[in-house]
């Protein structure tokens, strides 16, 4: 059999890992990236153990440890600062693998070295925007440009071309023309780093407030500082459903002074929410949107993954874990099934599903709906959350949220030993 040749539009955490896990079955892959310098841009993300699985099975565990921190636990705690669900996470948590907290950037800098280390310098190519592409019963054939200049770049054919180029995707576009901007929901991000005093394990992800206003921290680097550490933070906001949706790019960079004084008070015995606002260099603001999921996302030899096929709230932790995924499932059907348009629709009919779930039960705040919960039934305050929610109710949605998204513990664990 010939050796196929896949090429990928977009060299984000997707497209990637997608081009490391195609390799190591053989497959010829090119990865088309529109920007002509990738930069560390971006601030933390959360990477969940079924996405640090597929990546310690293409051997990078050891550069993740290098770069980001195993989180230990997630603590959920109302505006006041009180206590509402607190479980251990990773290997903290009995799983085989750890929950890193790192940088994006610097995420995507190492899957680059790596793709570039065992495909070869030339199996990434920048500034080569996706403009075009046609596709038979053979072969799909691919224009890129310069978007700078518009100028055409290359024109590549291939087995198959993998969109894996975003929330605003070119591939998806095509087939999807009507679609139009991703719906905002009102929600707005304030995302940066600071560098601060620990706190709780050091190795904690905390989020506190409601669906209206909430803060997230989570230690994401050592500091080169004695006694601080990288702590990657979200401050969040609901404007209403007549805000208007701003510009969705992790350049876009503002002043505290559209969001800090809605937290001035949120100094708790655990964190002090101001001061790490104020320790900042750098905000970046970032508009809470998604999109509805699709009915279909492979058309012949062309096929969707991560944002491109699933754009989903920033909630429980999943945007990037479940790209990652979508990788996987991919390799793994087509180390079985040589006919490429069949490999496509069967990842697609394994992922869809899924992922539209997800997307769904985001819109519902997912396993952050105990703090919603909190609100509404003690917008004063409470002693102790078994006043408010029972801890029936608390451990049910921890356990179905982990389900829908993939990775509860029992199953996970269980698929590994299998393997």
């Amino acid at each position: 059999m010939a050796k196929r040749k896949f090429l990928i539009a977009g060299g984000g955490i997707g497209g990637l890992t997608t081009a490391l896990a195609l390799n190591r079955l053989g497959v010829e892959v090119k990865v088309f990236e529109s920007v002509h310098d990738v930069a560390p841009l971006g601030v933390g993300i959360n990477l969940l153990p079924h996405a640090v699985r597929v990546l310690s099975d293409l051997g990078v565990e050891p550069q993740l440890a290098a770069i980001g921190l195993p989180t230990a636990e997630l603590i959920y705690f109302s505006k006041h600062g009180k206590l509402i669900w607190r479980e251990p996470r990773g290997r903290d948590a009995g799983y085989q693998w750890p929950q890193y907290s790192i940088h994006r950037g610097r995420l995507q800098l190492m899957l680059l070295d790596t793709v570039r280390s065992r495909l070869g310098p030339d199996s990434v190519h920048t500034g080569h925007h996706l403009q075009s592409f046609e596709s038979d019963a053979n072969q799909v054939k691919v224009v890129f440009v310069d978007r700078r200049t518009g100028a055409t770049v290359a024109v590549e054919t291939g087995d198959a071309l993998i969109g894996a180029d975003g929330i605003h995707s070119e591939v998806r576009r095509t087939f999807y023309p009507n679609e139009g901007s991703p719906p905002f929901s009102g929600r707005m991000l304030w995302r940066a780093v600071s560098e601060a005093p620990p706190y709780l394990t050091g190795r904690s992800m905390i989020m506190a407030g409601h669906a209206n206003q909430k803060f997230v921290a989570y230690p994401i680097a050592h500091s080169e500082q004695p006694g601080l550490t990288v702590i990657n933070w979200i401050a969040e906001l609901n404007l209403g459903p007549e805000a208007a949706l701003p510009k969705r790019d992790w350049n876009q960079r503002v002043e505290k002074g559209k969001f800090a004084s809605a937290f001035a008070s949120w100094r708790f015995d655990w964190l002090d929410v101001p001061a790490i606002i104020s320790a900042a260099k750098e905000v970046f603001e970032f508009p809470m949107v998604d999109r509805d999921p699709l009915r279909q996302w492979t058309f012949g030899r062309v096929t969707l993954l991560g944002d491109a096929a699933h754009p989903m709230y920033p909630i429980g932790s999943n945007g990037a874990s479940q790209a990652i995924v979508d990788a996987a499932a991919l390799a793994e059907i087509l180390q079985k099934e040589s006919d490429v348009e069949t490999a496509l629709r069967d990842y697609e009919s394994r992922r869809l599903g899924p992922t539209s779930a997800i997307v769904l039960r985001n819109r519902q705040m997912g396993p952050e709906i105990v703090m919603q919960m909190a609100e509404d039934r003690a917008p004063n305050g409470f002693n102790v959350i078994e006043d408010v929610i029972s801890r029936a109710e608390l451990v049910e949605i921890a356990n179905s949220y982990k389900v829908t998204a993939g990775f509860d513990l029992a199953s996970l664990n269980r698929a590994a030993d299998r393997t």
